[in-house]
């Protein structure tokens, strides 16, 4: 088992599967970055070829479309013709239709399992696993989602599916943790203490778990990255492109775009996402 990228979710998910029993070898364009594995089991490859050369399944934990084809083009030669390749970065519909043309440029055999979480379920095991792909080699690649995720929901048989479900899922993800804290700052500024916000929408139909996590954080005003906030503006644009593309409102998609951009020019883009709140 090969992870090539090991940034805060390669690295999580790395630690999954290692405490699952599965022997795991990491890469990561920064070495330093994938060298702490190493205490927990895993062997450290010095360039991507060697991570993936023995592997019988490669997970790619990469930033974006240009860094997964820049690791596709380096090291796809060198894998077992056999190998499953893992598509697990948020890339885009663009960039998912260039990832497989690729594939198929070098033979290889490639299915989705997008992300859904964030650094500590990664790191316990707990994600959600957005997998596409033939049926028949998700069935075979089970033990590896089950090690890192919680539940798999297969979106469908065609790779870019996936991507298409956690597109959707992000936009959410972007939406929910900018109105808290929205809301959060409107009781502040009505006078209010806003805790009281959080408690009035606990247990309701309203209620949503993520806004009591992210509104902790705001309210300490501290933003230890689980999901950097420079990460999801990435992501933000490709669904704002692939709505545009496809004849969806991005009214909101926009509005989200510009707050969380102006969190980023005060210098929170490498912190959590509940940092968007200090934008209101």
């Amino acid at each position: 088992m090969t992870v090539l990228g090991t940034g805060a979710m390669g690295a999580g998910v790395a630690q999954s599967l290692l405490r699952e029993g599965h022997d795991v070898t990491v890469w990561n364009r920064s070495r330093e970055r994938a060298e702490p594995l190493a205490e927990h089991g895993a062997t450290v490859a010095d360039d991507a070829g060697s991570a993936v050369a023995e592997a019988e399944v490669v997970l790619l934990t990469l930033f974006d479309a240009d860094a997964v084809v820049d690791v596709l083009e380096q090291a796809a030669g060198d894998a077992p013709t056999d190998a499953v390749w893992v598509q697990a970065s948020t890339v885009g519909v663009e960039g998912s239709e260039t990832v497989v043309q690729i594939a198929a440029k070098y033979g290889i055999t490639l299915v989705e399992a997008m992300m859904l979480g964030t650094k500590t379920p990664a790191e316990q095991g707990k994600l959600t696993m957005l997998a596409a792909g033939p049926a028949a080699t998700l069935d075979a690649i089970d033990p590896v989602l089950d090690a890192i995720g919680a539940k798999t929901v297969r979106a469908g048989e065609r790779v870019g599916e996936g991507t298409a479900l956690k597109l959707a899922a992000n936009a959410w993800i972007a939406s929910i943790t900018a109105a808290t804290g929205q809301s959060l700052a409107i009781a502040r500024g009505l006078g209010i203490d806003p805790a009281l916000f959080l408690q009035a929408i606990e247990g309701s139909a309203s209620d949503s778990a993520y806004a009591h996590t992210k509104g902790a954080s705001m309210m300490a005003g501290e933003f230890p990255a689980q999901f950097a906030l420079d990460g999801l503006r990435k992501d933000i644009a490709l669904i704002t492109d692939a709505a545009r593309a496809n004849g969806v409102s991005t009214t909101l998609l926009d509005a989200l775009g510009r707050v969380y951009a102006d969190s980023s020019a005060a210098g929170h883009g490498k912190d959590d996402i509940a940092a968007v709140s200090t934008a209101f």
